[in-house]
């Protein structure tokens, strides 16, 4: 089953956490002093905000996905339709063990199309500090393989959603 994925960034995890658990009537699932994730069933969202990126407001947008089979279903159906994608394979974001792809709509906002196999200890990988403006988990170039044409999302040296 799919679930839609916002990541936004924040000044104030506590100041977050208390603005989005009264709005969405649910207190997060995960909350660490960088990073606060909820996932909710009404509507069926993945919403997570973070400390850890450069801008403000929505850092990227994404579709999880449940199985492995869903997640190659998708890639096959952005590859048929000629869509400029990223596969970053699997990764360390967001305290999450992942799968993920990357690409940017007609409007520059990146999106993930990815699958969240376990709980991870560190914020990332190599729980690195973030550096420049774009996704907050652009896929790292030194561990990550474009898929067909290369794609245009500012790569950072770090990651972060899960």
């Amino acid at each position: 089953m799919k679930r839609m994925h916002v990541h936004v960034g924040v000044v104030s995890i506590p100041e977050a956490v208390r603005f989005y658990s009264a709005l969405f009537g649910a207190e997060p699932v995960k909350l660490k002093p960088d990073y606060a994730k909820w996932m909710l069933d009404d509507p069926r969202l993945n919403f997570a905000v973070s400390t850890r990126v450069s801008t403000r407001g929505v850092d990227h947008l994404g579709i999880q996905v449940g199985e492995d089979g869903e997640l190659q279903e998708l890639r096959a159906r952005l590859r048929a339709a000629e869509m400029t994608t990223f596969d970053e394979g699997e990764t360390v974001c967001c305290y999450a063990r992942s799968e993920k792809t990357w690409l940017k709509d007609p409007a520059g906002v990146p999106w993930e199309a990815y699958r969240t196999m376990e709980d991870a200890q560190v914020f990332h990988g190599r729980d690195r500090a973030v550096s420049d403006a774009g996704a907050c988990c652009a896929p790292d170039p030194a561990t990550s393989k474009p898929a067909g044409k290369t794609l245009d999302i500012p790569i950072k040296t770090t990651g972060c959603c899960g």
